[in-house]
């Protein structure tokens, strides 16, 4: 093993899994599985021995609950984890959980034929290991194996930019975030009062999640927060959230704004894409609306919200210092597309602060 290399161990019940991410994570040029264990108490005593730089560890396990392992593990000894997890209710329920104790992201088990669905994701599996070996803390295989990478694609292969001719003044939110953006979106919300502008958010996740979480952050903030449905209006005090595997877009009907679900193809391999919103927000909305992009990595959202900003909407990305991995701000920055750069905890007062300034008073505070 190189000194370079990023050490995994593999927590998880099932002998195949544990076999299958062995053979993807050995596979990788700068990583390697140092040891694996079949319930948390085995795994406990090869942390110590071990010392490795991420956990993968099952979201339902035997011996000790995963939950009580992670929370224990985040307070005593705080390192990167990756939960794996069904795509199933109760597994989601538990993971976003587990993201809430300082898990960095998840990896999502196939329900059928799980020997090729995980091949099939290996690339990702790695993606998301390297990120999490880099990722901050928010609590104190052969060579044979290839996953089939599609091209990627723009925000044009679902909404094409077009002229842009805005009526009224009324104010919207558009908000995009990915790896580490579950928690950021909860502390965000929890900020903003009963009678915020309509909010839209496109959150890298697949579809058995999006619904649980949007329970969790309805019941987390003021707003009233839901999985978005086409042809919802937006209403003010409302946020709406994409459904897994459906992008999200801002539309006009007459004087008001609604929603609308696409099945177009991935873009920037995402489904939902934070750039398919962003784009519909600078054609739908232009300077009357407000893009927040938040932690996640990759640069999906970067060039969305350059229009946006080119529209006259007002543009913020999340620092550096507050997101969990900077990728999809640190690109929107770079590509010209921020207008102002501020920590997660402020997000939510500086946009307070411009609709009820330069934006024009949008709602009572």
């Amino acid at each position: 093993m190189s000194p370079m290399s990023i050490k995994v161990l593999v927590v998880d019940d099932s002998a195949l899994i544990r076999s299958l991410l062995t053979e993807i994570i050995n596979s990788q040029p700068d990583m390697e599985v140092v040891g694996v264990a079949p319930d948390p108490l085995v795994a406990r005593e090869k942390i110590k021995a071990l010392n490795p730089d991420v956990l993968t560890l099952d979201v339902e396990m035997p011996r000790m609950d995963g939950l009580v392992f992670l929370e224990k593990l985040m307070r005593l000894r705080p390192m990167p984890v990756v939960m794996i997890s069904s795509l199933t209710e109760k597994s989601s329920f538990i993971t976003l959980h587990a993201l809430e104790l300082g898990a960095v992201d998840y990896i999502t088990k196939p329900k059928l034929d799980i020997r090729s669905g995980i091949m099939e994701y290996a690339r990702e599996i790695a993606d998301k290991i390297r990120i999490a070996a880099r990722a901050r803390l928010k609590r104190p295989g052969p060579g044979h194996i290839q996953r089939t990478v599609e091209p990627k694609q723009g925000a044009d292969a679902v909404l094409p930019a077009r002229s842009r001719c805005f009526a009224g003044t009324e104010k919207v939110i558009v908000i995009g975030a990915s790896t580490g953006g579950t928690e950021a979106l909860r502390e965000l919300l929890a900020t903003l009062p009963a009678d915020f502008p309509g909010i839209l958010i496109t959150q890298h996740m697949p579809e058995a999640f999006t619904r649980t979480f949007a329970k969790r952050l309805d019941g987390a903030c003021r707003l009233s927060v839901k999985e978005a449905e086409h042809g919802d209006r937006i209403l003010p005090g409302h946020a709406y959230l994409a459904p897994g595997n459906r992008h999200l877009l801002l539309a006009r009907s007459g004087a008001n704004y609604v929603a609308e679900l696409a099945d177009g193809p991935p873009v920037n391999r995402h489904r939902p894409s934070v750039d398919v919103l962003f784009r519909s927000a600078a054609n739908s909305a232009g300077n009357n609306a407000v893009g927040v992009i938040l932690t996640g990595m990759g640069d999906d959202g970067a060039d969305g919200m350059a229009e946006m900003r080119q529209a006259g909407a007002f543009t913020i990305a999340q620092d550096e210092e507050s997101c969990v991995v900077f990728g999809m701000p640190k690109e929107a920055i770079a590509r010209g597309g921020v207008a102002e750069v501020v920590s997660l905890p402020e997000i939510g007062k500086r946009m307070i602060g411009w609709l009820t300034t330069e934006g024009g008073k949008a709602f009572r505070v």
